[in-house]
């Protein structure tokens, strides 16, 4: 009976959707289709399909260069890019439109490579509120259509239109409403990916750019999907898709049709989630509407103004840097355990460094002193500094208890902190430039970087 029972199970799991299987009260899981143990006439089995998930993925094209060229209809025609002050070397192309991207500019590419790349491209600055607004609004129509909406950046989001389908049709039905109603409400596009799992989803939206919904269902997942290369997988960043070549794995079918065992060998427990992603084995939840992922670590990094040249400037420069991050640690409750610098010279050659603390802090001074002997220790100036970046890690709730220093001083950093908190309200109500330190005099260049913004690194996709 045992070896019946086995051999059953062992074929079950050879099918593509995931399933149950009840065996004289025995139940196991395979991959997607219900089968019960019903003794009918023959003792036939009797299968029923779980329903199947409805899960959209929205990405705004371009959505930063989009929203700017509404606003400037001057500009009709002609490339452009959202980024810094390129006169002041400052930043980066955070993107650009079609018209600048046939051209080979990039996002990510700095500004003045994107200028010798195309020469007549305009840069126009950041504006987030403006992109925030119409991030908002955008969201506002996806919640007529379902509450569970997960965001992923300020231009994408997942949307479980599952139980939306008696009243607002089929998810093709609804991406095609949500598609013509971004477009003549808002004034920008989006390509719409659709299908069982989020994973697959998004795939879908970067299938086809811009303007076009895709969708990959059981049918027809393995002819539009497995072709493509595995560097297109959510996850699959440059390093792993070198890992993965060596290995001879060059498309998402030959990562899905992989040995697990060999994956998670290379890989780790990534290995497994890699492979169970290209296999569309993704029961991820779509985040419900409000739902904000818990923060893993809190940085900020900048191209300086100019090429730092000595000690004084990196510590003016990483001053800045670590009033931004423990502020907003501050702000948000948080404590760090681990501080970690990143490093690039004007040769391009990048590096980080971290270092795990004694004791959780949210002191500026604390951070900044941590950071900067970690940048004492690594760099041996061969070459100045493009830029620098500090990230907070490792975050534990700033009420929690913990092990006080025997040879600390509790009493200072108590005040310590009382001072940050201090001048962060200042800052709130006067403005950034309104209490500085004294070492931020010594270079009225370098001290006029507002760090005041901050980057949010959230939990990965995959908890755990």
């Amino acid at each position: 009976m045992l070896e019946i029972k086995s051999t059953i199970i062992s074929e079950m799991e050879k099918m593509q959707p995931i399933c149950r299987l009840t065996i004289s009260g025995m139940s196991i899981y395979t991959k997607h289709t219900e089968i019960d143990k019903n003794y009918v006439e023959g003792n036939s089995w009797e299968v029923k399909s779980l329903s199947e998930r409805v899960i959209l993925h929205s990405d705004m094209n371009c959505f930063y260069a989009s929203v700017e060229m509404l606003h400037h209809p001057e500009f009709a025609g002609m490339p452009l890019a959202v980024g810094g002050d390129p006169e002041a070397r400052h930043g980066i192309v955070l993107t650009a439109n079609y018209i600048a991207k046939k051209k080979g500019v990039k996002t990510g590419m700095a500004l003045c490579k994107a200028k010798q790349v195309c020469p007549e491209i305009i840069f126009v600055p950041p504006r987030m509120d403006l992109y925030l607004r119409f991030s908002q609004m955008a969201r506002e129509i996806y919640s007529e259509y379902t509450d569970k909406i997960e965001p992923y950046g300020i231009d994408e989001a997942w949307l479980d239109v599952s139980g939306s389908g008696n009243l607002k049709g089929s998810g093709m039905t609804i991406a095609r409403e949500i598609s013509h109603r971004i477009k003549y409400e808002l004034g920008v596009t989006v390509s719409i990916g659709i299908s069982w799992n989020k994973i697959y989803a998004k795939l879908g939206s970067d299938y086809k750019k811009p303007d076009a919904i895709t969708e990959f269902n059981r049918e027809n997942y393995k002819d539009r999907i497995w072709h493509l290369p595995a560097s297109d997988l959510l996850y699959v960043g440059r390093q792993t898709n070198k890992k993965l070549q060596k290995l001879g794995i060059r498309t998402i079918g030959q990562l899905a049709e992989s040995d697990e065992k060999l994956l998670e060998s290379h890989f780790g427990k990534i290995g497994n989630v890699l492979w169970a992603f290209a296999n569309g084995w993704d029961e991820d939840p779509v985040c419900k509407e409000g739902y904000e992922a818990p923060v893993k670590s809190i940085g900020n990094s900048t191209t300086t103004p100019r090429d730092l040249e000595n000690d004084l400037d990196v510590w003016i420069i990483q001053i800045a840097l670590a009033e931004s991050v423990a502020a907003r640690l501050r702000k948000h409750g948080f404590k760090c355990k681990t501080v970690e610098i990143t490093v690039r010279d004007n040769g391009l050659y990048s590096f980080s460094r971290q270092i795990h603390l004694r004791q959780p802090t949210n002191i500026t001074n604390e951070i900044v002193t941590a950071a900067f002997q970690l940048f004492k220790d690594n760099y041996k100036w061969e070459h100045p500094i493009r830029s620098l970046g500090i990230r907070a890690a490792d975050l534990v709730l700033d009420d929690i208890p913990v092990q006080l220093d025997l040879f600390g001083n509790q009493e200072k950093k108590e005040k310590l902190e009382k001072l940050d908190r201090t001048v962060d309200e200042i800052r709130r109500r006067f403005g950034y430039f309104s209490i500085q330190r004294a070492a931020m005099y010594q270079d009225k260049v370098l001290s006029h970087l507002d760090a005041g913004t901050h980057t949010i690194h959230p939990h990965s996709y995959f908890h755990g």
